[in-house]
């Protein structure tokens, strides 16, 4: 083993605060914001047989799509944290391997420090066709790096495990689902998936909401191949519908085929510029 691999905050100051004080209070206006949860959820302590395995959660800068994630966060919370979060991603880089798992060392964030869940990521690696162990997708990739801060604000207790992917074919997804699902049992983990996604980007209001719509179409009836061919055909600009096809294939084998939207906006929703703008989501797939 050679140096263990400590991955500094690489958008801090940039898609959210990097001073401690300041960033704690723009998660806790995220909470209260009018597009957010509400309130500040109180982190559940009760370990329940039943818990949320999935979310769909957007990865924009917190002030254009925190209000929105907190109420995939929300669930989470109030559900009790997993040991480990499987972070799946996009990749916007282009750097790294096709699937590129972050599989030791540490993330930091200015509110804590992430661990790996080496033993995890390692069994996902071995399990999977795709799978490789890469740190180079990682270094300047976002849409990991946001959800951290807001998982430490209320709790330490948890590792991580980075996987971005590159591929995010109908194969890639697949067999991705059916590694996570087969390590996590072999090492009997508790875990949640974060599927870090944003929607339709840099359309009108009117045409993000139709496409939106499209993809929580088949994303509700849960059709992995559906999902892909409408972003083909359609040319839908939504970055992460790999990590969505992994979350839909990872819950079909718990019997959660049921998706839930928590809540749908748009970046026009916060600066009041509808011509041109990105979409989120969040959801959370149930029995």
């Amino acid at each position: 083993m050679g140096e263990k691999m400590i991955r500094e905050p690489a958008f801090a100051g940039a898609f959210y605060e990097n001073n401690v004080k300041y960033l704690v209070e723009s998660i806790e206006d995220c909470f209260r914001h009018k597009l957010g949860f509400g309130e500040i959820p109180k982190l559940s302590r009760i370990n329940k047989e039943k818990q949320v395995n999935a979310v769909m959660v957007p990865h924009a800068g917190y002030v254009y799509s925190g209000p929105t994630a907190t109420h995939a966060y929300s669930k989470i919370v109030q559900d009790g944290y997993p040991e480990t979060f499987i972070i799946l991603c996009p990749n916007h880089t282009g750097f790294g391997a096709d699937v590129s798992v972050f599989n030791e060392g540490s993330w930091i964030v200015p509110n804590g420090v992430c661990d790996i869940d080496n033993e995890l990521a390692n069994s996902i690696i071995k399990n999977s066709n795709f799978a490789k162990a890469d740190f180079l997708a990682h270094q300047r990739e976002h849409s990991c790096e946001v959800h951290l801060p807001f998982l430490k604000y209320f709790s330490s207790d948890f590792k991580i495990v980075p996987i971005s992917m590159m591929d995010q074919s109908i194969e890639a997804s697949a067999d991705l689902a059916n590694s996570i699902y087969e390590s996590s049992q072999d090492l009997g983990r508790k875990i949640t998936l974060i599927d870090s996604t944003d929607l339709s980007h840099f359309k009108s209001q009117e045409k993000t909401v139709e496409h939106d719509g499209l993809v929580f179409n088949e994303v509700k009836s849960g059709n992995t191949k559906g999902l892909y061919e409408i972003v083909k055909k359609e040319q839908i600009t939504m970055c992460g519908y790999g990590p969505t096809m992994v979350s839909m294939e990872y819950s079909k084998k718990l019997n959660q085929r049921n998706f839930e939207i928590l809540q749908h906006s748009t970046s026009g929703d916060i600066t009041l510029d509808y011509a041109s703008v990105v979409g989120y989501g969040s959801g959370v797939w149930t029995d």
